[in-house]
Formats: C-alpha cells, structure tokens, sequence
C-alpha cells in the first residue's frame, strides 16, 4: 500500500526484489538493510526480507530512524505446535495485544516460521550528502560524532574509518586520503540539506580537512560501511560484529588491539564497531569477549573458520537467569524444538 506507506511480502522475497519495487514508489526500507552475503562468502543480493527481520539486521541509518524491529509492523507465522497465528496489523495504529513482531525480529528463526511480513516504509530522501573529516585520532573522532548526533543537524549516518580502513575504500576521496576519515550523512529537502551540511562544514574546518560525498558516491560509501566491505576479501580474518556504548569504543579497540593484531572501523557514532583478528584461537576470542563484556557490551562472532566455531559460541553467553527466560519462550512457543535448535545457545 504505497499510500500507507507499509508494504507486505512472503518472508522469501528478496530484499533486491522489494527495493526495485519501492524505488518505483520513490520509497525505500529506511532501516538500510546490509547485504552481508559477500562478507560470509556467497553472491551478493539474495538477502531475503524474512531472515533480514528474523536477524534483525540493520545499517548505518538504524541511529535515526531504528532497528529492523522497530519497522516491523505486523506477521503470519506458524509455531512449533503446527498453529497459524498473525500478530501485529498492516497499520500502525491497528496494532493490538503482545508485540510479538519485537520478540520474533531478532530470534534467528527459532520460534516461528514466518509465512507473511508487513513493514513500515519511507519515502526515499530528496538529496543526500556525506561531509568528511580527514585525520582525527579515534578518541576524538567518536567525541565528535556524538556532538553531531546530538545536535539540530539530524544525521542519519555516522562513522569513523582508521586510516588502513579508509584506503580500502572504492570511493577516491575516501582512499587517496591517506588518513582516518569520519563521515556524517545529512538527507532530507534539498534547501534544508544544503544548510546543514554548510554549518557541518564550517565546524569541521576548525578541526581538520574536509570534503563531501554527493550522490552514488555518498551512497557507494555508506554501502561499503553497511556491507562491511573492508573485510570481505580478507578471507583468513576472523569478524567480530560488537554493540557498545559510544564512549567506551575506542577503550575496546585499545584494549584488543594492544595484544592482538586486529583491524576496526566505527559505525552508528561509535556504538557499532566492525572488528577483524587475524588469530583463530581460544586465547584471541577470550580477549574480544573479555574486553567487551568489561565495557558492559556485546560481541557476537560473524565469520570464521569452522575449527573455530566448535570452540566459541557465537553470540554473547548469557546469565543464568537470562538463559532460562529465553529456555522458557522458546519451549512456549516450539516446545519439540523444531526449528533451529541450538542455533542461538546449545540446549535451546
């Protein structure tokens, strides 16, 4: 329903198929679903809409708009007892009962099927821009996106790029640099756009050289940061995809870069850090572990080889008391275990 803006699909349909629908529209998804495809070595562009929502997968611009799940407005499913059941509603404010579409989005497929998806959509931004700020040092470049974040200028991506990460990047401005870059993306109306960006630039400038991305270069960039692009050709790196508190990201990163040789770049103004080991062994999975649980944060394991796997749990261990909440909800709604057992936590 484009004049509702929500749209409703099987969960098997590709997210390349929805986007060429909505482009039509002049909508998009405005969670920016990445295409991790390539990142876990298969052809790009066969993400799906129902394992983006059931992974809850969102990109650079969930800081201002959302995650995934919060875009999730409505489902059919069937759970483990062979019961058909629909929560949510194809409208926003016909939304009634448990939200069950937050408790779904995220549950990595193993307490429904889903057989229908129905999200919320946008309409695609009238002009976008990408300020960047070349050679800041980690600790002020985050300091910096979180004075942006919480200014009027309405961001709707941040990042901060280290030096050996920038000159990985297909975009020119980006890699010939020759330093770190830190990007903030400004959309919305032209005029208003171009006011923005213009008192973005003039702060900038008292800190270091600036330039600005328009059009498929902006869009080529935070695509490359979405998709985690700096590592999908770096085959022999284990990735690590780890959720923390802005303030305590380069904290994290010291720590494990200083006894391992490890690789990083920043997104969602530092809550989000891309980070790379070159190590496959329990010592160097333990120093990521440690190091984000001490910074109250989450690390969950995206590639590696599988010798690796068999000795490290993919997402963050949970508490005991966590771990039997979740123990519950799951035999409450697949109590023979059918669908994906163990794909979250052994046992489960």
């Amino acid at each position: 329903e484009p004049s509702q803006l929500v749209l409703t699909a099987r969960p098997g349909t590709s997210l390349a198929e929805i986007d060429a629908c909505l482009r039509e529209q002049n909508q998009e998804l405005a969670f920016e679903p990445p295409d991790l495809a390539p990142l876990l070595g298969t052809a790009p562009n066969i993400a799906t809409l129902g394992g983006t929502i059931a992974c809850n997968l969102s990109g650079p611009r969930r800081v201002r708009v959302g995650a995934a799940r919060d875009h999730f407005l409505g489902m059919r499913a069937i759970n483990g007892r062979a019961e058909a059941f629909k929560a949510g509603g194809k409208v926003v404010k016909n939304v009634t009962g448990y939200d069950l579409c937050k408790l779904i989005a995220g549950s990595y497929g193993t307490l429904a099927l889903l057989t229908e998806v129905t999200v919320k959509v946008l309409p695609r931004a009238e002009k976008t821009r990408t300020i960047l700020l070349f050679g800041l040092e980690e600790n002020s470049a985050i300091s910096t996106l979180s004075d942006v974040m919480a200014s009027v200028h309405e961001p709707t991506a941040l990042a901060h790029l280290p030096a050996n990460i920038a000159a990985r990047s297909s975009v020119d401005l980006v890699s010939n640099a020759g330093c770190a870059a830190t990007a903030v993306r400004v959309e919305g109306p032209t005029p208003s756009t171009i006011f923005r960006c213009e008192k973005l630039r003039g702060d900038f400038s008292k800190l270091g050289e600036v330039e600005e991305l328009h059009g498929q270069r902006s869009a080529t960039f935070w695509k490359e940061v979405a998709n985690v692009t700096p590592f999908v050709t770096r085959r022999e790196l284990t990735v690590w995809r780890i959720a923390v508190a802005p303030i305590e990201a380069a904290i994290v990163t010291a720590a494990i870069g200083s006894k391992c040789n490890a690789e990083w770049y920043y997104d969602w103004a530092g809550g989000l850090i891309w980070l790379a080991t070159p190590q496959s062994d329990v010592t160097s999975n333990n120093l990521v572990r440690d190091s984000v649980a001490s910074a109250g944060g989450q690390a969950t394991l995206i590639r590696a080889e599988a010798n690796v796997r068999t000795i490290t749990s993919v997402f963050e261990p949970l508490p005991a008391a966590l771990y039997k909440l979740s123990a519950r909800v799951k035999q409450s709604f697949d109590p023979k275990g059918i669908f994906n057992p163990g794909r979250l936590y052994a046992g489960m």
